[in-house]
């Protein structure tokens, strides 16, 4: 190589860090208006996120399908606890939370994330998944997006940790109807190509984004993570298949399987 060469930079199409993409997103004039506070986890941290939110999120930087997330909340002033999978705790002090969850997290690094109070469908909270991705034209493409209903006794509603995918339409039905519905998911999809526009300034070798969104009791969205390589086969569990084989053909189209693969049916 001549010292007139110039190694080009690798292009990136998947980013684990929660933090990172978190920082992307802060950078955005208007979507750093929907990102929940969030902080890197430490003893002070946890304390004033606690007395200012009264419930917070504890998330591995490095994780997916809702594995090692925590919620934590402060009841009064001596009163705390902790829901991880499906057995909540309970502590008299902040110091006997800290170290509890010191015990329970893994030794890899956490983030502590504002909690947002979701709505709710038959008691039990949901979010919402946006998939985003290129199409045939290089051009991003919103290709489907649902609802994602939360087990009753745990805290995440990721499909791999026994979440129940639904048609999005089912679960705002309680809070909108007619073309009033029509519209808030119109905006939603909108968001999804604010995101995506924003993950590719700054990274252009993105081919898909996962966006999950929370919806607060004032029907607010907040962006709560964007995952770079999102499952497809939730789609799959709708007993509408137009979205499934919509995202499935742009994986293709992208590379991210394979072509000969056969499409699942159940």
């Amino acid at each position: 190589m001549t010292t007139t060469e110039k190694i080009k930079p690798k292009i990136k199409s998947t980013l684990v860090s929660k933090w990172l993409k978190t920082k992307i997103l802060l950078k955005h004039p208007r979507l750093s208006q929907l990102i929940p506070t969030t902080v890197m986890y430490s003893q002070e941290n946890l304390n004033t996120m606690l007395n200012k939110h009264k419930m917070v999120y504890v998330k591995p930087v490095n994780g997916s399908c809702g594995n090692g997330v925590i919620k934590v909340i402060k009841h009064g002033e001596n009163k705390y606890a902790y829901h991880s999978g499906t057995i909540p705790r309970s502590f008299s002090t902040f110091s006997g939370l800290y170290t509890a969850l010191g015990n329970k997290k893994l030794n890899r690094p956490y983030l502590i994330q504002q909690g947002i109070h979701l709505l709710k469908y038959q008691e039990r909270i949901f979010d919402i998944r946006i998939m985003i991705q290129k199409n045939e034209v290089k051009k991003w493409e919103v290709s489907g997006y649902i609802g994602r209903l939360a087990h009753p006794q745990k805290v995440v509603t990721n499909f791999h940790n026994s979440g129940k995918p639904l048609p999005l339409e089912t679960l705002l039905s309680p809070y909108l109807k007619g073309d009033k519905k029509k519209e808030y998911i119109r905006k939603l999809v909108s968001l999804g190509y604010e995101v995506a526009d924003a993950f590719q300034k700054k990274h252009p070798g993105f081919k898909e984004l996962g966006l999950d969104i929370g919806i607060d009791t004032e029907m607010k969205p907040w962006i709560i993570e964007v995952n770079t390589y999102p499952d497809a086969y939730i789609f799959n569990q709708l007993k509408e298949k137009t979205m499934f084989r919509r995202v499935i053909k742009l994986k293709r189209v992208n590379g991210l399987i394979k072509a000969g693969k056969k499409d699942a049916k159940k």
